[in-house]
């Protein structure tokens, strides 16, 4: 469960980093463009992160 839980968060974190992105070009808000900017360091961070020996 643990794995569904992590590709959950992930895609929602992609989905935000991408719709932030969008908006803030759309309307030329830098606020949102730093959000998504944000959104997808942690989704590279969280997918790239290294297991610890105690997940299972």
């Amino acid at each position: 469960m643990k794995t569904l839980h992590k590709w959950i968060i992930l895609s929602a974190l992609l989905f935000a980093a991408i719709a932030s992105y969008s908006y803030g070009s759309s309307q030329g808000v830098v606020a949102f463009i730093l959000i998504g900017i944000i959104f997808e360091l942690t989704f590279w961070l969280k997918l790239f992160k290294k297991k610890s020996h105690t997940d299972s």
